[in-house]
């Protein structure tokens, strides 16, 4: 991969426009919830057979509606319904949410590439007194243990032998 792929910036005004726009969706979208693991294992997956399942469901109980009280049909169609609306909206979400996480990745890599270059010239040896400091700096903050440094574990004790019960 091109070791500079990303190049570019973000000004001010479009951070804060996009900032705008997520504040927008969070207005637009009040009833969303989070839930917490122990929810999310108990519940239902949904996935294209659910989806389809759920839609004939709908369809059926529109065709026999004296079956159902009224209040679950309406619960019913508006969950349905609004399931509907936001298997797209999720999908545009998600997708964007992955490039954003891969832009941020790949930048991040670039950065740190660049970051480690700079470290490399800052040992060399015609770097002066400061970058010599500032070597020094890095390799607190950044740089790895040698081998020597660092702890090896110890391998694990042998079980002890099993007593022979004499007879």
């Amino acid at each position: 991969m091109d070791p500079n792929t990303i190049s570019a910036t973000l000004s001010t005004e479009d951070q804060q426009a996009i900032h705008a726009a997520i504040d927008t969706l969070r207005q637009k979208l009040p009833f969303l919830i989070d839930l917490n693991i122990k929810d999310r294992v108990g519940m239902s997956k949904l996935g294209d057979k659910t989806v389809g399942f759920v839609q004939k469901a709908v369809q059926i109980a529109n065709e026999h509606p004296q079956m159902f009280a009224t209040t679950f049909l309406d619960e019913m169609h508006k969950d349905a319904q609004l399931l509907d609306l936001l298997l797209p909206i999720r999908l545009s979400v998600k997708t964007l949410a992955k490039k954003i996480d891969d832009t941020a990745m790949q930048a991040g890599a670039e950065a740190y590439a660049a970051a480690r270059t700079v470290y490399t010239v800052t040992k060399t040896p015609f770097a002066k007194a400061a970058m010599r400091q500032a070597s020094d700096d890095l390799a607190k903050r950044y740089g790895r243990k040698r081998k020597t440094e660092q702890a090896t574990p110890e391998p694990p004790a042998a079980p002890a032998p099993t007593p022979t019960p004499h007879v």
